[in-house]
């Protein structure tokens, strides 16, 4: 399993912004890039996939979904993400960023916490012809012969951009009315808690406490958009992180419980094997048994 660290900076298609884009392959990607593309990859900066017309599949963290005629997939970093075989034929846009570009950016995107745990978004008609379009701009906007544009214009696109995936994203995912709205965000800022200190032993009522919350206020917050409890989501974030972890490093179960915050592998093992149903080493036979499925 390999991560796409550094990846970004041998695609990237603007000299100042860590920015690539491509359509319908027009542009050939280094071979060395094109093996990692093949294969289960952790990610290091975001990735959106849009299919004008055609299909494809993609897995996320062991999940596998599909997209069609106007629809976007999209992988965000830290995730273990796959591309299957797919028509080239597609008539697609492929987009990436890092964390540094989007800095850049005038607002935040809340669809990027991902709060409702998808990695596909659909749009209506209209939307599918503008998301086109822009997309179509700035490719051409990175790939004019001449003088290249300035950053300010690549990141005012870049915005509209993902304006629209935002839009899109709650419009199809999220109820729109003032109070879960309200709800919404607070439940986004307890995910960013979490995962800004991720190995940390999070206490739920300090996490309320930051919030302006009481804990029965966060726990009804929480098992609304997630259907767990406070405490169960943190435990399967970790869960994940170490299923992500156990796909593209060799750590030991040691390291990879004090890496995550545990301090008795033993209770870390524990608590993998009622999350997942199987033991760390029977995790770890099935991840090899589909690789060599995959040769």
């Amino acid at each position: 399993m390999q991560d796409t660290k550094g990846m970004l900076d041998k695609i990237r298609h603007h000299d100042k912004l860590s920015i690539a884009l491509n359509q319908n392959c027009a542009i050939p990607l280094p071979e060395d890039v094109m093996e990692i593309l093949a294969r289960p990859h952790r990610l290091t900066f975001y990735y959106f996939q849009f299919i004008v017309t055609g299909s494809a599949t993609f897995v996320t963290d062991l999940n596998e979904f599909s997209i069609a005629d106007g629809g976007l997939a999209f992988g965000l970093p830290n995730q273990v993400f796959t591309k299957l075989p797919y028509d080239k034929n597609n008539f697609q846009f492929a987009l990436s960023f890092d964390e540094s570009t989007l800095m850049l950016l005038p607002v935040t995107y809340p669809f990027l916490v991902n709060p409702y745990n998808v990695n596909a978004i659909s749009f209506d008609i209209a939307s599918q012809l503008r998301v086109k379009n822009l997309l179509s701009g700035l490719f051409q906007l990175l790939h004019a012969s001449g003088k290249q544009r300035k950053a300010e214009v690549i990141l005012a696109h870049l915005h509209t951009i993902l304006t629209e995936f935002n839009t899109a994203y709650f419009e199809q995912y999220g109820e729109q009315d003032v109070h879960t709205g309200a709800k919404l965000s607070k439940y986004i800022a307890f995910k960013m808690a979490v995962e800004t200190n991720l190995s940390e032993q999070h206490d739920v009522q300090g996490i309320a406490d930051q919030l302006a919350l009481t804990s029965s206020t966060l726990y009804g917050i929480v098992k609304e958009f997630a259907g767990v409890s406070p405490k169960e989501w943190i435990t399967n974030r970790l869960m994940l992180e170490a299923q992500r972890k156990l796909q593209y490093s060799k750590l030991s179960v040691k390291e990879l419980a004090y890496e995550l915050g545990f301090n008795d592998p033993r209770y870390f093992s524990r608590v993998f094997k009622k999350s997942t149903g199987k033991s760390v080493s029977e995790y770890l036979e099935e991840l090899q048994d589909l690789k060599n499925a995959q040769n």
